[in-house]
């Protein structure tokens, strides 16, 4: 269960980053806050087709539902991550190319795990912090260049990063409900706003083919994306899931070159070795150490694990994994773990190994 949120995380950021290379693509055709709008919507649409799907195929739900009390947490993850942080992309994209584009996007990693271990107090070890250094390296190395309407452009993407850090943090309140629901009202509602701001500001719809394509774009690269995000904070907490996010970028540069006949430089070659020491100093951290886990009670899909053993109250479904209203009791015990859902605790001393 340690490895499956790496596993998404990585997932998450292979979809994200090669979204970047086919928006850039796509923008010479539409309108960059139009092209924000329809990937989220895109992102929105699809998978309320997969949301509903499951319901009509009767496939039982394993996913704790959002409630009344998440509402103002996704009001404002919608508002960072969905509205301000795409437009500001999309307008940046405009501005440069693809390849350093995609690579600036690592400064939403650093944004994430930065306001992970500063405002949230999230345990960040020597090793996640020489890693993210590294990525960081990297792709300041290949988005220098000396043209003044990069540097703009790169001002706008560094924007857009730092709200998508702020929306993934707060996006770890959520976690521990439907990821694909979370994606799907996400989508839904800041596709809808920034489509019709577009189309306010004097924007027009594309044909049906580039539509199509934009859309298609927008549910795998931003909606299966960000379900798989979801799933990651809750296995990995923000700052780790932030960190393995940021091979998103690599992914995109690569893709860039490939699709778009952009240089395979000396520089794309060194600033990849760059984060791939960043990511192997990520996949190889090793926190463990004794710690308390106090009482607590929430809902969330689990397995009867060492840290799930209780009792279910009557109208529970039997079979695993399932999800239902449940108490852990306090305990106090010692083995490898991430800041998941029920490992969020203070660190007095250093636990690095």
């Amino acid at each position: 269960m340690l490895r499956i949120g790496i596993l998404f995380a990585i997932l998450s950021a292979v979809l994200f980053g090669a979204s970047t290379p086919f928006a850039k693509l796509l923008l010479g055709t539409v309108d960059p806050w139009m092209m924000a709008g329809l990937l989220y919507l895109g992102a929105g649409v699809g998978l309320a087709a997969v949301h509903f799907s499951r319901k009509g195929l009767r496939i039982p739900a394993v996913e704790a539902p959002l409630r009344r009390a998440d509402l103002p947490w996704l009001a404002l993850v919608i508002v960072a991550g969905g509205v301000v942080g795409p437009l500001l992309l999309m307008f940046g994209l405009a501005r440069t190319d693809a390849a350093g584009a995609s690579l600036l996007l690592n400064l939403e990693g650093l944004a994430t795990m930065g306001i992970a271990w500063v405002v949230f107090r999230e345990n960040v070890d020597r090793r996640l912090l020489l890693g993210a250094f590294a990525i960081l390296a990297g792709a300041a190395l290949l988005a220098w260049q000396d043209q003044a309407s990069f540097q703009w452009g790169a001002a706008l993407i560094a924007g857009a990063c730092l709200f998508w850090g702020i929306d993934n943090n707060l996006t770890r309140k959520l976690s521990s409900a439907d990821p694909v629901q979370i994606a799907m009202i996400k989508g839904l509602v800041a596709g809808t706003v920034n489509l019709l701001l577009a189309m306010t500001n004097g924007a027009s719809l594309p044909g049906v083919g580039i539509l199509l394509a934009v859309i298609f774009v927008g549910f795998l690269g931003y909606g299966v994306s960000l379900a798989l995000f979801v799933l990651g904070l809750r296995h990995l907490g923000a700052a780790r899931t932030g960190a393995y996010f940021s091979l998103a970028p690599f992914v995109g540069a690569i893709l860039a070159v490939v699709m778009l006949g952009e240089p395979l430089s000396i520089k794309l070659l060194v600033a990849g070795g760059l984060m791939g020491l960043g990511l192997w100093l990520h996949l190889s951290e090793q926190h463990e150490h004794e710690h308390r886990h106090g009482a607590l009670e929430h809902e969330h899909r689990h397995h009867h694990d060492e840290h799930h053993q209780h009792e279910h109250d009557p109208g529970v479904l039997p079979g695993e994994p399932h999800t239902h209203w449940h108490r852990h009791q306090p305990m106090i015990h010692r083995h490898p773990h991430y800041p998941d859902l029920h490992h969020r605790h203070k660190h007095l001393i250093s636990t690095e190994p």
